[in-house]
């Protein structure tokens, strides 16, 4: 992939659970350019890691992203063919598991055996009781148990797997924007050290990395942001330039928009310094970037500098964190505010052993709630006729737990009336806490699952 023109890296993903017919169009727009291109699926979150954590609990061989047959099936053959790679952090818990099964999808289409490497490294478990185990942590963790540590690596081992003829590079817990970074880096050759440029690329990756966040998805507004078609956004991809500016653009004949403004949101998002935004690969500075629409939904991004990486990582430590029990039932029609709120001080009352309840009133407060009622008992009561009550607990006791969940059941015929439409369930949970490692300890490689398998 060495060369000094423009690489192209289309998003089909932004998140684990996003939709799962961006790609068709993305893969499109990429074997149109005619030149060099990358698919990327952004799949993974703190939250979907623990999930991918407790599902490889539940089933060794499972712990990646449970869409990944959705998400790769319909474009692995169009990739293979165009020479388009695909890298995904769609490994989550288990990059070998998700690597074998793309082989599996491969040979149900009977495609030819793509060339898959895994990315591996980012699981520093192993560290937990030694290195990482500061006071601060035993403290945090206060002897719960600990079931995986994940470091956020970078985009080196991306490039290296796609320099040695990867067709798919499946990682686990990298930064995101390293999923922009590696295909650039693969391509254009740049030093390891040439801070402005993987600054540059960095910055593209991070526009892309929440896919339709920046064609207009999370921007819209109606009456005051209107976006086109939104019903069938398009999904972004960046055309990036030999000095690592970029031009953000999407599918023709699809909806959304890429203007300034869509791009000024996502190029802020999430970015707690704008002059120092910390990755794995560098520290990027955009408060000089300048962002220029150059057609009709095409807007570049340039002037982005860099600063040397960080010495550290961040890694996510998660624990057994105990039961989340929840339990919701309706009330509708004349006073439904009112026996909702009823309702509520009888489950407080009742279960004031289990600690602090969430207590919502869907309708009438829920998301600006508090985890201690305060919301709730400081609002003033309305005349609300549609309610849905919710309460919810954690405790480290399962059967403490499942108190809550028979105690919303009761309220049937235990009053106050008119209840109904129950719904309890009862989940273990993780919970996750951060801390730094240094980067020495964490060497990030990949191996070539062909071979291995």
């Amino acid at each position: 992939m060495a060369g000094n023109n423009t690489i192209h890296v289309g998003s089909a993903a932004g998140f684990s659970g996003d939709r799962i017919d961006a790609a068709d169009a993305v893969v499109d727009a990429l074997i149109r350019t005619g030149g060099p291109a990358c698919l990327i699926f952004e799949t993974l979150a703190e939250r979907t890691l623990a999930l991918a954590q407790l599902a490889r609990l539940q089933d060794p061989e499972g712990g990646y992203e449970p869409l990944l047959d959705e998400l790769v099936r319909p474009v692995l053959a169009r990739c293979l063919a165009h020479h388009i790679p695909i890298v995904s952090n769609f490994g989550a818990a288990n990059p070998r598991g998700a690597g074998l099964r793309i082989l599996a999808i491969a040979a149900s289409l009977g495609l030819r055996v793509p060339r898959v490497a895994v990315v591996e490294g980012d699981e520093v478990s192993h560290l937990v009781a030694g290195r990482l185990m500061t006071p601060e942590l035993q403290a945090q963790l206060a002897g719960r148990a600990v079931i995986s540590a994940n470091a956020y690596i970078g985009a080196q081992a991306i490039a290296d797997a796609l320099r040695a003829g990867a067709d798919v590079v499946v990682t686990g817990r990298v930064a995101d924007p390293s999923l922009v970074l590696g295909p650039a880096l693969a391509h254009h050759g740049w030093d390891l050290n040439d801070w402005d440029r993987i600054a540059s690329a960095t910055m593209a990756g991070h526009l892309l990395e929440c896919g339709a966040q920046v064609t207009g998805g999370y921007y819209a507004d109606p009456g005051v942001k209107d976006v086109p078609g939104l019903a069938r956004v398009g999904y972004p991809i960046a055309a990036i330039e030999a000095d690592g500016s970029c031009t953000v653009f999407k599918p023709e004949g699809t909806g959304g928009m890429v203007d300034e403004h869509t791009v000024k949101e996502q190029l802020l998002y999430e970015v707690h310094d704008p002059a120092a935004y910390l990755t794995p690969d560098v520290v990027a500075d955009i408060t000089h970037a300048q962002v220029k629409q150059v057609g009709t939904d095409r807007v570049r991004l340039s002037g982005v500098k860099g600063h040397g990486r960080p010495d550290t990582l961040k890694v996510n430590v998660c624990f057994e964190s105990g039961w989340l029990a929840e339990g919701e039932i309706s009330y509708a029609g004349v006073r439904a505010e009112q026996r909702a709120r009823l309702a509520a001080d009888i489950l407080t009352q009742r279960l004031e052993a289990l600690g602090p309840l969430r207590i919502d009133l869907i309708g009438v407060t829920s998301v600006l709630a508090d985890d201690h009622g305060r919301w709730l008992r400081e609002r003033p009561h309305g005349d609300a006729t549609d309610v849905r009550l919710r309460v919810a607990t954690r405790h480290a006791d399962k059967a403490m737990a499942q108190r809550l969940m028979r105690e919303v059941n009761a309220l049937y015929t235990c009053g106050p009336a008119g209840g109904g439409g129950v719904r309890t369930a009862l989940r273990p949970t993780l919970g996750t806490v951060s801390c730094t490692l240094h980067r020495d300890l964490v060497p990030a490689r990949f191996f070539m699952l062909e071979a291995a398998a």
